[in-house]
């Protein structure tokens, strides 16, 4: 215990003294404490050099980036020449990982890892990385960046449904006991402040929000609303819940033959059409979602088959938008899977939404392990969210139930 205490402090230690690679020597005091890990772990595309469990390859993918400044697209208000700084200065722990959302679910699936205690030989190294980032500090300069003018909508609703689940993710851990726990809640205090701003926010934007966001990228609105509901549930926020639920069943509850002949559009990720399918099973009893499914997706198979459903095709990985594709087929895996987990036993449905699950997610699995970082920055996160079946897992609760 002594050692694996001394080695986590080392580490701290070490990225603690890290400085970007670019920096130039000249810079100032405080730009030397922006660091970014060094790159000095084998690139996602190297995994196959020396044989990986899916978990440590995407642990690895996940701490090669979290620290990785650049390259990076942000999304991001000026009011003024004040605000033109690099993104380490504008939101000091999440800026990693290309962009705002992919560092938050990056450090997601760090989390996810080692409180499921998945990749043991990586726990220090993990929690080295994550206590690094969590810091008092940070975080403050995440909240101030969030109170800044015009920015209650910054990344609404795909990137802070992604921090609400983050948050979530600590509190499963901090339920339990041990060194993993405290740790947890120490984390889960740090963030609590940015936690409640965000909370907030949402909160304000859900009643004026008129109709729902259909689209496969990131301003759909079922997906984020399911995160929503997960992380109420573990919270005990009964106002989100009630703001949610109520907001998703005027949406949804009258949705019928939903066209996924149209499904995928050239850059989706998300399903238009599963990831309702996914939200409602959140919030009808096991009755009521058979039935309202069989309006919804009429022409579900009865025969087990897999195939039923086309998966995306990425033609250029390199292509950070055709790259979404990728991620496409491991969102409608967990979809699909989380779909038939709320019908009955015996409904014949089920066998054919598993099978396509199936195919799609060790289809999307494959593409994480690409040289190109366009999608290996992100892919990882969804492909744990499905691996580690994060959606249905034992903690996930329906408030129809």
């Amino acid at each position: 215990m002594v050692y694996r205490k001394t080695l986590v402090g080392l580490v701290i230690a070490t990225l603690a003294g890290c400085s970007a690679a670019e920096e130039d020597k000249t810079s100032s005091p405080e730009d030397r404490g922006v660091f970014e890990r060094r790159n000095t772990a084998p690139d996602p595309a190297d995994n196959a050099l020396k044989p990986r469990r899916a978990e440590q390859a995407y642990a690895r993918i996940a701490l090669n980036c979290i620290n990785k400044q650049y390259p990076n697209k942000i999304s991001h208000v000026l009011n003024s020449a004040a605000d033109v700084a690099e993104p380490a200065k504008l939101t000091p722990l999440f800026y990693g990982c290309f962009d705002w959302h992919s560092a938050v679910h990056g450090h997601w699936l760090l989390i996810r890892l080692w409180g499921q205690d998945l990749v043991p030989d990586m726990d220090d190294e993990i929690a080295a990385a994550l206590a690094a980032n969590f810091t008092a500090a940070k975080v403050a300069g995440e909240l101030a960046y969030f109170q800044g003018a015009d920015r209650t909508a910054f990344e609404r609703p795909y990137g802070i449904a992604w921090f609400l689940q983050l948050t979530a993710e600590l509190r499963d851990i901090a339920k339990g006991e041990g060194s993993k726990a405290e740790q947890a809640k120490l984390w889960l205090d740090r963030l609590q402040p940015l936690e409640a701003l965000i909370v907030d926010n949402i909160k304000n934007w859900l009643p004026k929000l008129a109709y729902p966001v259909r689209l496969g990228t990131h301003n759909q609105s079922a997906f984020a609303f399911g995160l929503f509901l997960d992380w109420a549930a573990r919270s005990g926020d009964r106002e989100m819940t009630a703001l949610v639920r109520e907001k998703a069943l005027d949406f949804h509850r009258q949705d019928r033959d939903c066209p996924m002949a149209y499904e995928p559009s050239g850059e989706d990720f998300l399903s238009s059409c599963l990831m309702v399918a996914d939200l409602m099973r959140r919030l009808m009893n096991q009755r009521e979602y058979a039935e309202w499914l069989s309006g919804f997706l009429p022409a579900l198979p009865t025969d087990g088959r897999g195939d039923w459903l086309e998966m995306g095709v990425v033609k250029d990985p390199t292509d950070g938008k055709l790259v979404h594709l990728d991620g496409l087929n491991l969102s409608r895996a967990w979809a699909l899977e989380g779909m038939a987990s709320a019908l009955p036993e015996d409904d014949p449905r089920r066998a054919a939404l598993l099978a396509s699950a199936r195919l799609h997610g060790n289809s999307g699995e494959q593409a994480v392990r690409t040289p190109h970082y366009s999608g290996s920055h992100w892919l990882a996160s969804f492909a744990t969210y499905w691996r580690t079946r994060r959606g249905i897992d034992k903690n996930s609760s329906n408030p129809a139930s």
